[in-house]
Protein backbone atom coordinates (compact mmCIF):
# COMPACT_ATOMS: atom_id res chain seq x y z
CA UNK A 1 0.00 0.00 0.00
CA UNK A 2 1.63 3.44 -0.62
CA UNK A 3 1.96 5.62 2.01
CA UNK A 4 0.99 9.11 1.43
CA UNK A 5 1.53 12.00 3.13
CA UNK A 6 -0.07 15.66 3.36
CA UNK A 7 2.09 18.93 4.26
CA UNK A 8 -0.54 21.69 4.21
CA UNK A 9 0.12 25.43 5.00
CA UNK A 10 -0.22 28.97 3.23
CA UNK A 11 3.15 29.11 2.13
CA UNK A 12 3.59 33.10 1.35
CA UNK A 13 6.49 32.63 0.96
CA UNK A 14 8.09 29.16 1.44
CA UNK A 15 10.96 29.29 3.36
CA UNK A 16 14.01 27.60 4.39
CA UNK A 17 12.01 26.10 6.99
CA UNK A 18 9.19 24.63 4.77
CA UNK A 19 11.56 23.04 2.52
CA UNK A 20 13.53 21.60 5.50
CA UNK A 21 10.42 20.03 6.74
CA UNK A 22 9.60 18.82 2.80
CA UNK A 23 13.10 17.56 2.30
CA UNK A 24 12.41 15.13 5.59
CA UNK A 25 8.82 14.21 4.79
CA UNK A 26 9.70 12.98 1.64
CA UNK A 27 11.76 10.46 3.82
CA UNK A 28 9.10 8.87 5.01
CA UNK A 29 6.07 8.81 2.77
CA UNK A 30 5.74 7.18 -0.84
CA UNK A 31 4.26 10.08 -2.00
CA UNK A 32 3.77 13.84 -0.35
CA UNK A 33 1.21 15.94 -1.29
CA UNK A 34 1.90 19.47 -0.40
CA UNK A 35 -1.63 21.61 0.22
CA UNK A 36 -1.09 25.39 -0.24
CA UNK A 37 -3.96 26.85 1.63
CA UNK A 38 -6.16 29.83 -0.45
CA UNK A 39 -6.91 31.09 3.75
CA UNK A 40 -8.28 34.44 2.64
CA UNK A 41 -8.26 35.41 6.38
CA UNK A 42 -4.34 35.42 6.32
CA UNK A 43 -4.32 38.05 3.14
CA UNK A 44 -1.50 36.83 1.01
CA UNK A 45 0.86 38.44 -0.49
CA UNK A 46 1.74 35.83 -2.86
CA UNK A 47 -1.45 34.73 -5.11
CA UNK A 48 -2.47 31.23 -5.02
CA UNK A 49 -1.09 30.52 -7.90
CA UNK A 50 2.00 32.34 -7.57
CA UNK A 51 2.99 30.22 -4.15
CA UNK A 52 1.39 26.67 -5.85
CA UNK A 53 4.65 27.76 -9.02
CA UNK A 54 7.57 28.25 -6.26
CA UNK A 55 6.50 25.28 -4.44
CA UNK A 56 6.82 23.15 -7.45
CA UNK A 57 10.03 25.03 -8.41
CA UNK A 58 11.55 24.84 -4.44
CA UNK A 59 10.69 21.30 -4.68
CA UNK A 60 12.07 20.11 -8.35
CA UNK A 61 14.87 19.07 -6.91
CA UNK A 62 13.69 16.26 -4.88
CA UNK A 63 14.11 13.32 -7.29
CA UNK A 64 14.73 10.73 -4.78
CA UNK A 65 12.26 9.22 -1.59
CA UNK A 66 8.59 10.22 -2.39
CA UNK A 67 7.05 12.01 -5.03
CA UNK A 68 5.96 15.10 -4.76
CA UNK A 69 2.49 17.18 -5.97
CA UNK A 70 2.06 20.49 -4.84
CA UNK A 71 -2.19 21.08 -4.94
CA UNK A 72 -4.79 23.86 -3.87
CA UNK A 73 -7.34 23.72 -0.94
CA UNK A 74 -9.77 25.68 0.55
CA UNK A 75 -11.35 22.91 2.21
CA UNK A 76 -10.91 21.91 5.95
CA UNK A 77 -7.37 20.26 6.02
CA UNK A 78 -9.10 16.96 7.45
CA UNK A 79 -11.50 17.08 3.91
CA UNK A 80 -8.27 17.69 2.22
CA UNK A 81 -6.45 14.79 3.61
CA UNK A 82 -9.17 12.51 2.92
CA UNK A 83 -9.92 13.48 -0.74
CA UNK A 84 -5.78 13.01 -1.60
CA UNK A 85 -6.33 9.91 0.10
CA UNK A 86 -3.65 10.67 3.08
CA UNK A 87 -2.01 8.25 5.70
CA UNK A 88 -0.68 10.89 7.34
CA UNK A 89 -0.86 15.23 7.85
CA UNK A 90 3.02 16.52 8.54
CA UNK A 91 3.84 19.31 10.53
CA UNK A 92 6.56 21.28 11.07
CA UNK A 93 7.01 22.60 15.20
CA UNK A 94 9.32 25.68 15.93
CA UNK A 95 8.23 26.26 19.53
CA UNK A 96 5.94 25.36 21.99
CA UNK A 97 3.46 28.11 20.89
CA UNK A 98 3.68 25.82 18.18
CA UNK A 99 3.20 22.69 19.73
CA UNK A 100 0.32 24.07 22.07
CA UNK A 101 -1.44 24.96 18.84
CA UNK A 102 -0.63 21.76 16.67
CA UNK A 103 -1.83 19.57 19.95
CA UNK A 104 -5.48 21.57 19.99
CA UNK A 105 -5.56 21.01 15.83
CA UNK A 106 -4.64 17.48 16.39
CA UNK A 107 -7.19 16.57 18.79
CA UNK A 108 -9.89 18.23 16.65
CA UNK A 109 -8.72 16.50 13.55
CA UNK A 110 -8.63 13.21 15.13
CA UNK A 111 -12.80 13.72 16.31
CA UNK A 112 -13.13 14.27 12.45
CA UNK A 113 -11.26 11.09 11.29
CA UNK A 114 -9.28 8.76 13.89
CA UNK A 115 -7.54 6.81 10.79
CA UNK A 116 -5.80 9.36 9.53
CA UNK A 117 -2.56 10.16 11.99
CA UNK A 118 -0.56 13.76 12.39
CA UNK A 119 3.37 13.83 12.32
CA UNK A 120 5.64 16.55 14.00
CA UNK A 121 8.67 17.00 12.00
CA UNK A 122 10.61 19.08 14.56
CA UNK A 123 12.95 22.34 12.99
CA UNK A 124 15.99 22.23 12.31
CA UNK A 125 17.39 24.62 14.81
CA UNK A 126 19.25 26.78 12.10
CA UNK A 127 15.24 27.26 11.36
CA UNK A 128 13.51 27.45 14.70
CA UNK A 129 12.90 31.02 14.11
CA UNK A 130 11.94 31.51 10.78
CA UNK A 131 7.99 32.28 9.78
CA UNK A 132 6.82 33.79 6.68
CA UNK A 133 4.89 36.91 8.55
CA UNK A 134 8.14 38.18 10.31
CA UNK A 135 10.11 37.25 6.60
CA UNK A 136 7.55 39.63 4.83
CA UNK A 137 8.18 42.38 7.55
CA UNK A 138 11.76 41.96 7.43
CA UNK A 139 11.83 42.62 3.91
CA UNK A 140 9.59 44.97 3.88
CA UNK A 141 11.91 46.97 6.68
CA UNK A 142 14.71 46.39 3.98
CA UNK A 143 16.36 43.95 6.54
CA UNK A 144 18.89 41.09 4.88
CA UNK A 145 15.82 38.10 4.23
CA UNK A 146 18.64 35.35 2.70
CA UNK A 147 19.14 33.52 5.41
CA UNK A 148 15.42 32.91 5.72
CA UNK A 149 14.61 32.28 1.73
CA UNK A 150 15.98 30.21 -1.04
CA UNK A 151 17.34 32.76 -3.62
CA UNK A 152 14.55 32.59 -6.56
CA UNK A 153 11.90 33.17 -2.98
CA UNK A 154 14.11 36.35 -1.78
CA UNK A 155 13.79 37.55 -5.22
CA UNK A 156 10.26 37.26 -5.79
CA UNK A 157 9.35 38.36 -2.50
CA UNK A 158 11.80 41.76 -3.08
CA UNK A 159 9.77 42.47 -6.18
CA UNK A 160 6.38 41.83 -4.86
CA UNK A 161 6.81 44.37 -2.09
CA UNK A 162 8.87 46.82 -4.80
CA UNK A 163 12.34 46.36 -3.04
CA UNK A 164 15.44 46.08 -5.51
CA UNK A 165 17.40 42.93 -4.63
CA UNK A 166 21.06 43.49 -3.87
Amino acid sequence: MERIGLYPGTFDPVTNGHLDIIGRAVKLVDKLVIGVAINRDKGPLFSLEERVEIIQEETAHLTRGAEVVVLPFESLTMQFAEQVGAHVIIRGLRAVADFEYEFQMTAMNQQLNREIETAFLMADPRHQAIASRLVKEIARLGGDITPFLPKGVSKRLLAKIGVKSA
